[in-house]
């Protein structure tokens, strides 16, 4: 297999489009072309759907680019190792959820980082772009969630994709609000006393095999007439603070954050629902000193916030 037919059907399939791609690749049209035939010829499969909008990817392209990328990024390793004075860049990567106590531990973790190059990225995010970034970005580690009743699903498709998982965390969704709403003076919170009110949702529910309709129609109720979908944690917290008509479901929150916005956060006896955060990686994936460090902050911060 050829290095560079790799290094161009990565770039065609980061910019889809072969005469975007042949023009920063400073080759011509009809020669990418070829070197792209020629590659799925060797591997006898077909990485590109060709049309008229552009080259899109076939399941086996997705597969064969994720594992291109992971190739072509160790070979840029090896070659930075052995390059004179260019020090080792730390590195660490990681897709979650909307979760306060995890960006608590990402962020003692940042005081780990050393004085030595660094390159660190955390994206908040969904369950099934987490599982994209790893297999086709250059993202390392993942965290998911789903309830509980799903996972046969999840770990179904993680074994399908090769993805080692772990649970973190398993925990039932808390009612957090300003400490000026009316659900705060209640002795107890039930689901009916959250019809007149606002809730704060993510509108990206994803559970693999299942239509969106069907996932959605389970996690929001039907009997909430008025939502706001926020996708950016301090905008919900905003949110939350400034208008005690607004509520929203969300895993344990650390006290200091509750503090800091005037919240509180409160059981409700009709939630039975559990919900599982797992971490995913490739499992030709070796995790690095930093990643245990992560996950040993995490799991520090599952402790202080979660008792399962």
């Amino acid at each position: 297999m050829n290095i560079l037919h790799m290094k161009y059907a990565v770039k065609v399939s980061e910019i889809g489009s072969l005469n975007k791609a042949a023009e920063q690749l400073l080759i011509a049209q009809p020669n990418l072309s070829r070197c792209i035939k020629e590659l799925e010829a060797a591997l006898g499969i077909t990485i590109f759907v060709r049309s008229t909008k552009g080259m899109s990817l076939t399941p086996e392209g997705e597969e064969f680019i994720a594992y291109a990328k992971q190739v072509l990024r160790q070979i840029d390793d090896i070659e930075k190792m052995y390059q004179q004075g260019i020090p080792k860049k730390q590195k660490f990567s990681i897709s979650v959820p909307r979760a306060s106590y995890i960006s608590e531990a990402f962020a003692v973790f940042s005081r780990c980082i050393a004085p030595d190059s660094a390159e660190i990225f955390y994206k908040e995010t969904n369950s099934s772009r987490a599982i994209h970034n790893i297999l086709s970005s250059d993202y390392r580690l993942g965290i998911i969630r789903y309830a509980a009743s799903y996972d046969k699903y999840f770990k179904q498709m993680l074994d399908e994709k090769e993805l080692c998982y772990e649970v973190v965390s398993e925990f039932q969704y808390m009612i957090v609000a300003s400490k000026n709403s009316c659900l705060m003076q209640l002795p107890e919170i039930r689901l009916s006393d959250l019809d007149s009110l606002i809730e704060i949702a993510h509108a990206d529910p994803y559970v693999p095999s299942l239509p969106m309709s069907a996932v959605k129609k389970e996690e929001l109720s039907e009997h909430i007439n008025r939502r706001i979908f926020v996708f950016e944690r301090a905008s919900q917290f905003d949110l939350l603070a400034m208008n005690p008509e607004t509520f929203m479901w969300v895993s344990p929150l650390p006290n200091q954050l509750l503090a800091r916005y005037q919240l509180e956060q409160r059981q409700c006896p009709d939630n039975k629902r559990i919900y599982k955060d797992v971490l995913i990686h490739r499992k030709d994936y070796q995790l690095t000193p930093l990643d245990q460090q992560f996950i040993t902050e995490l799991c520090r911060a599952k402790r202080a916030y979660i008792h399962e």
